[in-house]
Formats: C-alpha cells, sequence, structure tokens
C-alpha cells in the first residue's frame, strides 16, 4: 500500500497531491440525491439561477469528501485504523460545476497513542483550492494510522 506509517510522519511536512479532479454536474446531483439532500441550491437550476451565484452550488459534504479522497493515496492509503474526527471545516468560497480541485495537506502533529503501542495519532490539515488557486475547503483531521513494524 501506499500510505505512510505514524513514523514517517513529520509535523510542518507537506504533501501537494497531484491527483486533481473537475467537478461535474453529474457528481453533484448523485451526491445530493445518494445522500437524501433536497437542498434546491444544489439540485434545481431554476431556483439556483435566482440567487445571489445564479448557478447551482456543488454540495459542501462532496467538496469535503473529495478533498481527503485526493489525499489518500499519498498520505494513509492502507495505513488508516480510523477517522477520529474533523473540526474546524470550513468552505470559504463555493465550488460550481467545472470547477477542477486540488489539494494540499499538512501535517499538524504526531503522536503514538498512549493504549495501543501498534498505533497513533496524526492531525492533518487538508486545503482545497479550485483551478484559480482561490480557496475552496479546509479542515483538520485526526486519524489513527498504524506503526511500522519493527524487523
Amino acid at each position: 500500500m501506499a500510505g505512510l506509517y505514524l513514523q514517517e510522519f513529520q509535523p510542518g511536512q507537506v504533501f501537494q497531491h497531484t491527483l486533481r479532479k473537475s467537478v461535474t454536474e453529474s457528481d453533484n446531483m448523485l451526491f445530493s440525491t445518494m445522500t437524501l439532500n433536497p437542498q434546491p441550491l444544489h439540485i434545481d437550476f431554476d431556483f439556483a439561477a435566482k440567487t445571489e451565484w445564479g448557478k447551482p452550488l456543488v454540495n459542501s459534504l462532496f467538496t469535503l469528501g473529495l478533498m481527503i479522497g485526493i489525499s489518500v493515496h499519498d498520505t494513509t492509503l492502507g495505513t488508516t485504523v480510523a477517522n477520529l474526527g474533523m473540526t474546524e471545516t470550513s468552505f470559504p468560497h463555493p465550488v460550481f460545476h467545472g470547477d477542477t480541485i486540488r489539494v494540499e495537506t499538512e501535517v499538524k502533529s504526531v503522536r503514538e497513542s498512549k493504549s495501543r503501542p501498534d498505533r497513533g495519532i496524526v492531525e492533518f490539515e487538508h486545503r482545497a483550492y479550485n483551478q484559480d488557486d482561490t480557496l475552496v475547503a479546509r479542515c483538520l483531521r485526526q486519524a489513527m494510522i498504524l506503526k511500522k513494524r519493527e524487523a
């Protein structure tokens, strides 16, 4: 697996994830309907046209999931035990159909578990930007990560 183990993370480490995604109308509609979110701002073009935005906004929870998902291959693929929480989540600018999202992740802290010697906790700050380098999402995520076994 491509994920890093606890010992391979250092506070201040920054990952510029190469994987990017252009968000489609289909992504937004499917996610909104799958999660039973009938917010017309996401799924009703006529309603959205009459708002300050003039068009549908991408569901912010899709944006959050995409931001974290993009980070997985470079950071935690196969080494995550569990997500422990996400805090300080914000969406400073909307995402629209056709926006291309890129993500960077900064390691904020790393510590060994006090109760489980085979793992520890890493706090990540994920930041997502659109094609104009405008910050569209940010969150702190605490994840339980496996330690590399001693040989």
